[in-house]
């Protein structure tokens, strides 16, 4: 229910008839959790506290630079060297004292992100590297949360939606990160203080008309603009082959009967290694830089990989967190009838 002062408020978007009285309780029921606080994540938190989202969450671990001023619009000059999360949390709450914030202080990282992401509606990413991208996505497809996705480089930025009511997500547009060494940034690259201005507004957009269950969303398509010369398109997504056409909800039951612990494995592999068959379904990248042995195959490759797969020894699936390895369990299970377990909880470096 809304209070007086939230319908003055809210009164310019509450007449429009697409949204409406019952658009803006929805608002106010959501729950946000915006995924860094620069350069993007500053314009879509302000537009969506000022909107009336109900419940916003805020991640970043990082402090604020003198370098951020040009383009993270919610800092100022006093602000150096204070955190961004709280920071942000206080200068949000000054807008709108209608709106619950809270202050993550921390990096998004294996050990934290499927505990943060299950407490909220739709997560939007606004978070300037690939480790970061995939593993939100990944997170979100295990859990079927709605992802706005947004991405600025000089004067060049795009913004999608991704695993929304079927959707692609965003491994079928960039099934792998590129190489280490051939991954741009501001901070080498530079950019033009507007466009995350530009971005950000276009992705608080997409999150409203998500809540509020109007208009056309971006899902299936990437929207990217030029600054420097005003040039727009709009490119369509394909569901890769590869991809289960709706990314399920892990099964609870199921996960919860077929975990493991690292100690269970352990001895499994002591008393009887070649009845064993490890199959550590990371990025190859992350198998790379570190694994427990078993063979290598990406989650979104099982089922075209099958025939990797040995028919007469029990499986382990094993990821960075046993998220990515519960869904490989359930999307193995209608054409491999090999007993199999998901390591509980992920292998730790």
């Amino acid at each position: 229910m809304l209070e007086r002062d939230e319908l003055k408020l809210y009164n310019r978007q509450i007449i429009l008839p697409e949204l409406g009285l019952i658009g803006q309780e929805k608002l106010k029921a959501a729950s946000v959790l915006m995924i860094g606080a620069g350069g993007l994540g500053c314009p879509v938190l302000q537009y969506l506290v000022t909107a009336g989202v109900g419940h916003i969450g805020i991640v970043d671990d990082d402090v604020i630079d003198m370098s951020n001023l040009h383009r993270q619009i919610l800092y100022t000059i006093t602000d150096v060297g204070k955190p961004k999360a709280e920071t942000a949390k206080q200068k949000l709450e000054w807008l709108n004292p209608f709106v619950e914030l809270i202050a993550y202080q921390e990096r998004l990282n294996a050990d934290n992100a499927e505990k943060l992401i299950k407490e909220y509606h739709i997560i939007i990413d606004g978070s300037d590297n690939f480790t970061t991208r995939y593993l939100v996505n990944d997170i979100c497809v295990a859990l079927n949360k709605p992802l706005v996705f947004g991405s600025i480089f000089k004067f060049e930025g795009q913004v999608s939606v991704f695993n929304y009511k079927g959707g692609p997500n965003y491994r079928d547009l960039f099934p792998e990160p590129p190489p280490n060494d051939e991954v741009p940034n501001c901070d080498d690259a530079g950019v033009i203080g507007v466009l995350p201005g530009i971005i950000g507004t276009y992705m608080a957009n997409e999150a409203i008309k998500i809540i509020c269950g109007f208009g056309e969303t971006l899902s299936g398509k990437l929207f990217s603009m030029n600054a420097l010369d005003n040039s727009m398109s709009v490119y369509q997504i394909t569901k890769q082959k590869q991809v289960v056409s709706t990314p399920p909800l892990v099964d609870k039951t199921v996960a919860k009967d077929h975990d493991i612990s690292i100690e269970t494995l352990n001895n499994w592999l002591a008393e009887s290694p070649d009845d064993i068959c490890l199959i550590d379904v990371r990025e190859t990248y992350e198998f790379d830089d570190y694994n427990i042995g078993g063979i290598n195959i990406p989650l979104y490759e099982l089922q075209e990989s099958a025939d990797m797969i040995p028919l007469d020894k029990k499986l382990i699936f094993i990821c960075q967190t046993g998220q990515r390895s519960k869904i490989a369990l359930q999307w193995t299970d209608p054409y491999l009838k090999n007993e199999k377990y998901s390591l509980k909880n992920g292998i730790k470096f």
